[in-house]
């Protein structure tokens, strides 16, 4: 197949295609006689589980490393446990770093909570001027250099 059914196939553009193959993801096609790169479902099955594998965030190194694993699976068992464990650790601190973000951001709105004088003294906008000069404000008790 071409790239533009390979890239309809796969929900992947064709730029992003032939990225992969650049970096060495995703193997070069055979050639057709015109020149035209011909996919074989080899390709259309090595681009589903690359898609899959960043759709669960991982970075293309470690989608090097699970290809690899793919590639060669009798020596990737515990290289594949620790790649997917290094990944959870990363959202497990990007969970961490997103509930603090929730709580500063309902610190913020309570500073309002819904009430907006017609006089413009809005306390969001008050605290996020405040944060701005590099005072404390009600989602970060510290105050930070400006």
């Amino acid at each position: 197949m071409r790239i533009k059914e390979l890239a309809r196939a796969t929900g992947l553009d064709v730029d992003t295609i032939r990225y992969y193959e650049r970096q060495g993801l995703l193997p070069a096609p055979a050639r057709r006689d015109n020149g035209y790169r011909d996919y074989a479902p080899a390709h259309l099955e090595r681009l589903a589980f690359i898609r899959h594998c960043r759709a669960l965030e991982m970075p293309l190194a470690d989608i090097r490393r699970l290809l690899g694993a793919l590639d060669a699976p009798a020596t990737a068992g515990q290289d594949v446990d620790a790649l997917v464990q290094a990944q959870l650790d990363r959202v497990r601190v990007r969970l961490q770093s997103m509930q603090a973000l929730e709580q500063q951001l309902l610190l913020l709105l309570k500073r309002c909570n819904g009430q907006h004088p017609p006089d413009g003294a809005c306390g969001i906008l008050q605290e996020l001027v405040a944060a701005a000069h590099g005072e404390a404000c009600a989602c970060h008790a510290e105050a930070h250099p400006a």
